[in-house]
């Protein structure tokens, strides 16, 4: 019998003082059988560096044409594209072609270095596209932050990130690989 999603509850309150957005959003996240705690809490970073009324949690692992998160106009466009982890070269050309801009949020150490030393060349065309890393300390010190119920608090400010539960807080600093204005 295949594994069901474990469902979690989280009260998302951000506090962006570079994009001046100071809102709360009240997530139901599903977390598919083979994503680990370490992937939900960067997708769930990813959503408050982004967040924005109109941004939405996808099927994500679950469905291969969809990004992790994504934002669309009310016209129904792609207007942002979020993926996590180490998308292929084929998925992040097909991603930059269907959306107004592509995020992608690497993670995993050595291999995201790996990853990004074989694609980063055949990425430089691309106008609407950012990759930013986070360290694997940064991630790992995140999944210890998981639970299935939780009041994620996460403050940004001159692009360093402050993620806080109860009176555990982690510090994460995303390094900006590829940015738009490259």
């Amino acid at each position: 019998m295949a594994q069901k999603a474990t469902i979690y509850r989280v009260e998302l309150s951000v506090s962006d003082m570079d994009r001046h957005y100071y809102e709360t959003h009240k997530l139901t996240v599903a977390k598919h059988p083979s994503e680990t705690d370490e992937r939900l809490m960067v997708r769930l970073l990813a959503f408050a560096l982004n967040a924005h009324e109109q941004l939405e949690m996808t099927k994500g692992l679950s469905s291969d044409d969809e990004p992790d998160i994504w934002q669309k106009s009310l016209s129904g466009e792609l207007e942002l594209w979020i993926a996590l982890g180490q998308p292929s070269e084929k998925i992040v050309r097909q991603s930059c072609g269907k959306s107004n801009a592509v995020i992608v949020y690497s993670y995993g150490g050595k291999t995201a270095d790996v990853w990004w030393d074989k694609l980063k060349n055949g990425t430089t065309r691309f106008d609407n596209l950012q990759v930013l890393n986070l360290s694997e300390t940064d991630t790992r010190a995140l999944a210890d932050l998981a639970s299935r119920s939780m009041n994620l608090q996460v403050n940004i400010q001159d692009g360093d990130v402050m993620v806080s539960v109860g009176d555990r807080i982690v510090y994460v600093t995303p390094v900006k690989w590829k940015t738009t204005d490259q």
